[in-house]
């Protein structure tokens, strides 16, 4: 897993082996070696590549493309859940893994938002309500 995402990783942003080793004080034969499982870079090495890739350190080492439809590593704090079907009547089940992260449990009020050109976005009413309240007092206050 680490290889593939250090490799991955490098590519999308369009960096050699040279740039990342540069940066994260190693050598390019050292990166190579990383790259082909010959070696793995001890824990410094590998925060220092989570920060450069700004990926989680967990995501670097552990991140299996397989399970999320084949996408590379997400940015950090960025997620992709997996895919929901909607129901006769429009429902959809929210996957336990983002229940879990985002504190949601049966009976919480959830507030849907659209954008036609950026889609749709769900978020707990009493995040939504102190954001709304927090804009209230900014425009309140000009």
């Amino acid at each position: 897993m680490f290889k593939e995402n250090l490799i991955q990783l490098r590519k999308l942003r369009r960096m050699t082996q040279e740039e990342v080793a540069e940066k994260v004080g190693v050598t390019r034969q050292a990166v190579a070696k990383w790259e082909s499982g010959e070696t793995v870079p001890d824990l410094d090495k590998c925060r220092t590549l989570a920060e450069l890739f700004g990926v989680s350190l967990d995501d670097l080492a552990n991140y299996e493309s397989g399970n999320n439809l084949g996408l590379g590593v997400p940015p950090k704090g960025k997620y992709l859940f997996g895919l929901v079907t909607v129901g006769d009547k429009g429902q959809i089940v929210i996957p336990a893994k983002a229940r879990k992260l985002f504190d949601i449990s049966a009976g919480d009020q959830l507030v849907v938002l659209g954008d036609e050109t950026q889609g749709m976005a769900v978020i707990k009413s009493e995040r939504f309500l102190e954001m709304a309240q927090i804009i209230r007092n900014l425009e309140t206050k000009q």
